[in-house]
């Protein structure tokens, strides 16, 4: 799990979740939690939510043992040896071992920074406020199951609430307090560790039955801020809420800070009889609705929240620090154009996400004959995931180091296929794959492998991101038909590294990879700083893939005809910015509209298989007697 989620890609995921391996859908789930403003009114309080707010990220994942497999980190940011502080951090320290021991996990490791201050020459002394991070760790049972933020555009689905703290809503150490220049003095906490411990246990029983559509923690900004998080990255989704506020301040219902989370289910009558299992609390709050508003009912008063009016405040301190950071007008065209350009997919006519379809055998123990090889350079990093996608397609797969072409240990004479991998070769001192290219071009040997691999019929190649830019740099995309000027590489139009998951859309072409894809539209990771093609007439070229958006950010690099792969003219050989093989499995795209758990494998694969059949159709059925 990235940061980023919905069809609007915005990082507002709860938890990190990073696969163990590719096929085993285990993992592992990391989460963080801080509460600053709180501990300088308390202490013990601010500590303690920090732990909470921590494990109301980390629930969201399906964890193997539950709440007992969680191990925290503590990292103390302190002023100590400061009049007060030393007894303020005794107390924390105290309120975190004391909540841990509670909830019955422990704390192994941490960090201490307890030197916080700061000293001016003129006698002024600042001092940083006492805080403890809480980083979070805990097996995950299975990845495709993390819930995120992003509402479900399902109308008539149900919002409900569930308060893990039991205590009254307090106003002090919050978003809402800072805004109106107001620290407060009393603050949230948790009057009850094992209700908190029975509120996270009940969660994750509703993660791992999938019954939950999305999920957001209540921490920064109170109950308002979650909901309209939850609508910022869907398009045409809004809420009716109907809150029932006991009496309370509507102000402090809607903007205290006491742990608890907000879920969007479909199935209610079987996650209310869970939860009454459980002796859970909760209230249902209101419905997904299609109008582009936040209703909130409370008795005789109304209140309307108007969504993309308050996205676009809540986005604004990102655009000014954009100004700072892009080359100038880009973070007005990125601000301009980031809500309007949305993953939408279509998929190839042949993709149903399932192995069988392209006669995998992802438990496979013997060679093929069908053999491909990864070529690396010092500092790629792309390697393992192109040498798995190879494998799994049906190629045997060799490692091929560019000191092994250089030494002449390896020549390329027994495979068909070679992949250029994605990185940064020699950390892109030179700039990006130049390093790399004249590692080829002033090695005799290194330059003879490839020219009699090219001069082969039976052979293909494919460059990503990293690769990419060193096929553009030898000019090995139109060798067979030689240019005046070979197109490469150059920087980003933005000036800076580009690194987001985008769509791309496959125009009629006949590349060997990418022919099957006519039509479609699919999502893709990218993440390079020198992506941006230079063409000139665009019939001159055999563009394989477009950007879907041609301006910026959708265009990540401002190419010419919003290009983002180009092919040899006879269709063999490919270079491609973005990465393909990260972009594997449904689990690997952040936004993914069939169903996780039913496809085995995302759409990408098809193109390394299509290699496959191409090399079995040149080399005359070659390794056709294991498998394929």
């Amino acid at each position: 799990t990235q940061q980023t989620c919905g069809a609007i890609q915005l990082p507002l995921n709860n938890v990190s979740v990073m696969a163990l391996d590719f096929l085993s859908n285990k993992g592992i789930a990391t989460a963080i939690g801080h509460a600053p403003a709180a501990t300088l009114i308390n202490p013990t309080a601010g500590s303690t939510l920090a732990i909470a707010e921590s494990l109301t990220n980390l629930v969201w994942a399906p964890l193997t043992h539950g709440l007992k497999g969680v191990s925290l980190s503590a990292n103390w940011m302190w002023p100590a040896k400061n009049e007060g502080e030393n007894a303020r951090l005794y107390d924390a320290v105290e309120a975190v071992s004391n909540f841990a021991c509670a909830l019955g996990i422990n704390i192994p490791t941490g960090k201490d920074s307890l030197s916080m201050t700061q000293k001016y020459p003129n006698g002024e002394v600042v001092y940083s406020p006492g805080t403890v991070i809480i980083s979070a760790v805990a097996e995950v049972d299975d990845i495709r199951k993390t819930v995120s933020p992003d509402l479900k555009p399902i109308v008539g689905s149900q919002l409900i609430y569930i308060d893990f703290s039991k205590d009254d809503f307090k106003l002090g150490g919050s978003s809402f307090g800072q805004v109106v220049n107001a620290l407060g003095s009393s603050t949230p906490t948790i009057t009850d560790a094992d209700y908190f411990a029975k509120c996270f246990e009940a969660v994750q029983q509703l993660v791992k039955s999938s019954h939950i559509l999305a999920g957001h923690d209540i921490s920064s900004g109170g109950l308002i801020t979650t909901l309209l998080e939850m609508c910022f990255p869907t398009p045409n989704v809004g809420l009716s809420l109907n809150l029932l506020t006991n009496g309370d301040d509507l102000i402090k219902v809607l903007f205290s800070e006491n742990p608890g989370i907000i879920i969007q289910i479909s199935d209610d009558e079987s996650v209310k009889k869970s939860l009454d299992k459980n002796e859970i609390r909760y209230q249902e709050i209101g419905w997904v609705t299609d109008k582009r508003k936040i209703q909130v009912v409370t008795g005789s008063k109304e209140s309307i929240f108007e969504i993309d009016e308050l996205r676009s405040t809540w986005f604004k301190t990102s655009y000014l620090l954009d100004k700072l950071q892009r080359t100038k007008g880009h973070a007005e065209v990125r601000k301009e154009n980031i809500f309007k350009q949305t993953l939408s997919y279509k998929f190839q006519p042949r993709f149903d996400g399932k192995f069988s379809t392209y006669q995998i055998d992802a438990k496979r123990r013997t060679p093929t004959g069908i053999k491909a090889a990864i070529i690396r350079e010092k500092g790629v990093n792309g390697d393992r995931e192109m040498a798995y996608t190879l494998y799994l397609a049906g190629f045997d797969v060799k490692d091929v180091h560019m000191t092994d072409l250089v030494s002449g240990r390896e020549d390329l004479s027994e495979v068909n296929l070679i992949v250029f991998v994605g990185g940064f070769s020699n950390s892109d001192v030179l700039g990006s794959a130049k390093g790399w290219a004249g590692a080829f071009l002033y090695n005799p040997k290194a330059k003879a492998a490839l020219d009699n691999f090219y001069a082969r019929p039976d052979t293909l190649s494919l460059g990503v991101c990293n690769g990419c830019q060193l096929m553009m740099e030898l000019g090995l995309v139109y060798r067979e038909k030689p240019m005046a000027e070979h197109p490469k590489m150059h920087h980003n139009g933005s000036g800076k590294f580009e690194s987001t998951f985008i769509t791309i859309a496959i125009p009629k072409n006949n590349s060997v990879m990418l022919s099957s894809y006519e039509g479609a539209q699919l999502g893709v990771w990218l993440a390079h700083g020198e992506g941006m093609f230079k063409l000139k007439e665009q019939s001159e070229y055999n563009i394989a893939a477009t950007f879907t958006y041609q301006e910026y950010p959708g265009n990540p690099n401002d190419s010419d005809f919003a290009v983002a792969s180009l092919c040899s003219h006879d269709g063999r050989h490919l270079a491609i910015m973005p990465h393909i093989e990260r972009s594997l499995f449904p689990w690997n795209w952040p936004h993914y509209t069939r169903s996780t758990q039913k496809d085995e494998v995302g759409p990408w694969i098809e193109a390394f298989v299509n290699a496959r059949e191409w090399v079995l159709s040149k080399t005359n059925g070659v390794g056709a007697s294991h498998r394929y």
